[in-house]
């Protein structure tokens, strides 16, 4: 599969308490992890509070994007929770209590199961159930985006069911590859007329450069690296580091990525 006809990744991040500082995201990384693991990689990702009309602007952007979107947070059943509501009103549906949500609600709660427990299982029309291995109360899916708790023990096994079950057929189909190295004691304005002519002879690919002043024994470095199909990476990357040596600067491989 063609890198340009795989669909893109994307994740949207919800609550106050990541913006406030109360608490730290941790879903970027993982998600990060996750894809990687499966030969996919995350093209975009936002946070936004838990401010209703910004969330269903952020998800009818979203929506309209075509992105396959894992979104983190906002699904329980209190009053601060918006997610399942701003993603109806966002694709103009009704919400409704998913009858498989409902029955896996009251096989966690029987008896002690309420109106406000089953509002969790309450969706935009149309939607699946995730099944949420932790507490049996389900996320959701629809229009290509997946709607998962804020707490990680569910979010990242759920995500995990998501990409093994529904999107097994996606793994390892991009032609698709980064590889970087560091360049020690290099400075980018000395290493400008290499990227140029690295980016003009391999224009299907993408040269990226990150310095680093160094720092706790550190020397100040360049990593040099380019992403895109395998072919043209590989054959990039020997020509950098040629030019590398050629020059007299010492370089090392950075791990795969």
């Amino acid at each position: 599969m063609a890198a340009d006809s795989t669909p893109a990744f994307g994740a949207i991040i919800i609550g106050d308490e990541i913006l406030s500082g109360r608490r730290e995201d941790k879903h970027f990384g993982k998600v990060v992890e996750l894809l990687k693991a499966r030969g996919l990689r995350l093209t975009s990702s936002r946070h936004v509070g838990d401010e209703r009309p910004r969330l269903v602007q952020t998800l009818k952007e979203s929506f309209a994007s075509g992105d396959i979107v894992f979104s983190f947070g906002g699904i329980g059943a209190t009053p601060d929770d918006h997610t399942r509501q701003a993603a109806a009103e966002a694709l103009g549906l009704p919400l409704a209590l998913h009858p498989e949500a409902e029955a896996e609600i009251r096989a966690r709660f029987g008896d002690e199961t309420t109106p406000q427990r089953l509002q969790m299982g309450v969706y935009p029309l149309g939607a699946e159930i995730i099944p949420n291995p932790y507490n049996r109360i389900p996320g959701f899916s629809i229009a290509n985006h997946y709607f998962v708790p804020g707490f990680p023990v569910m979010a990242w096994p759920m995500v995990e069911w998501v990409l093994d079950q529904r999107l097994a057929h996606l793994h390892h189909k991009v032609d698709y590859v980064e590889r970087s190295v560091i360049a020690w004691e290099a400075l980018e304005g000395k290493l400008i007329d290499l990227m140029e002519a690295i980016t003009a002879d391999f224009p299907d690919a993408t040269l990226f450069s990150l310095p680093s002043v160094g720092g706790d024994g550190v020397p100040r470095h360049i990593e040099l690296g380019m992403k895109g199909p395998v072919a043209s990476v590989e054959a990039a990357m020997a020509r950098i580091t040629d030019e590398l040596t050629r020059r007299g600067y010492a370089w090392e491989p950075r791990a795969n990525l």
